[in-house]
């Protein structure tokens, strides 16, 4: 009974599961079309900054994007497959040894870069037996 209810659950949250989205690790550098709504009219605002923090799986993960605009620091929660997200696209990868990233925070100008990865994605093959 329970693994039945289970089961429905996860066939119910794989409708709301976007494919369309990019691969996303902590410390990459996006740049996204995020939907807004004013009055009644919605408008796409685009919002761009750097991946601090990832938490949660499936339908329901989300990810922090953190940007400095104007001299001060703006950090965004969005859940991972989200309506509101109309495009996403990974500008540079960046290289971390953490999986929160918040010492960027305190970090101001080039301090607050980090290293980029360089490396080529390595496509999975198949080991021959």
């Amino acid at each position: 009974m329970v693994a039945s209810v289970l089961n429905q659950i996860k066939s119910f949250e794989q409708k709301f599961i976007r494919k369309d989205l990019p691969v996303v690790n902590v410390g990459d550098f996006v740049k996204m079309r995020v939907k807004v709504k004013e009055a009644e009219k919605m408008r796409i605002h685009p919002f761009e900054g750097t991946i601090i923090k990832i938490t949660g799986r499936g339908s329901k993960g989300t990810f922090t994007v953190r940007k400095v605009s104007f001299g001060e620091g703006v950090e965004r929660i969005f859940p991972i497959h989200s309506p509101v997200i109309e495009s996403m696209q990974v500008v540079s990868k960046g290289v971390t040894k953490r999986a929160r990233i918040y010492y960027l925070r305190d970090r101001v100008g080039k301090k607050s870069r980090l290293r980029k990865d360089m490396q080529p994605p390595v496509a999975s093959v198949p080991v021959a037996a």
